[in-house]
């Protein structure tokens, strides 16, 4: 299954250096800012805003912070592989070194839900999360979210 209609390359981030969830959701919503063209501030509080309701940190270091943004005309997202893992609050309280921001239109329904367990059921892999957390670069990173898998689960 390949993520390829969320992400494009330009939206990853190899290395990532924060101290904090909030750190890393600012530092996320900027480049997601430069790539939608979009406020960053309008982009972290709706993230930030969806985080209170309950931690995206879906546990074995992964999280996948999602929010409705207002602006937003396609499914977008951008990925994160931290230098350091750091506590998000994850349902098994492991700290997280992998993070796929996803930002939907507000009318969104149906698709931003696919969306958000295709990215689960692609990092919740073993094998790609290995792959991933190997990568020191960008594309790299890019062709492991974009492998195809033999899965046939939409």
């Amino acid at each position: 299954m390949s993520l390829n209609d969320l992400i494009a390359q330009d939206a990853i981030i190899a290395m990532l250096k924060a101290s904090s969830k909030k750190q890393v959701i600012q530092e996320m919503a900027e480049k997601a800012a430069r790539i939608t063209d979009l406020p960053s501030r309008t982009i972290f509080d709706q993230l930030l805003q969806r985080e209170r309701l309950g931690s995206t940190g879906i546990g074995h270091g992964i999280a996948i912070p999602h929010a409705r943004v207002p602006g937003i005309t396609r499914l977008t997202g951008v990925f994160a592989r931290l230098d350091k893992p750091i506590d998000f609050d994850a349902v098994d309280d492991e700290p997280v070194d992998l993070v796929f921001m996803l930002m939907a239109p507000e009318g969104e329904g149906a698709d931003h839900l696919k969306a958000l367990a295709r990215i689960a059921r692609v990092l919740r892999d073993p094998v790609n999360t290995g792959k991933i957390r190997a990568s020191r670069d960008a594309s790299a990173i890019y062709g492991v979210l974009n492998a195809p898998t033999t899965s046939n689960a939409a």
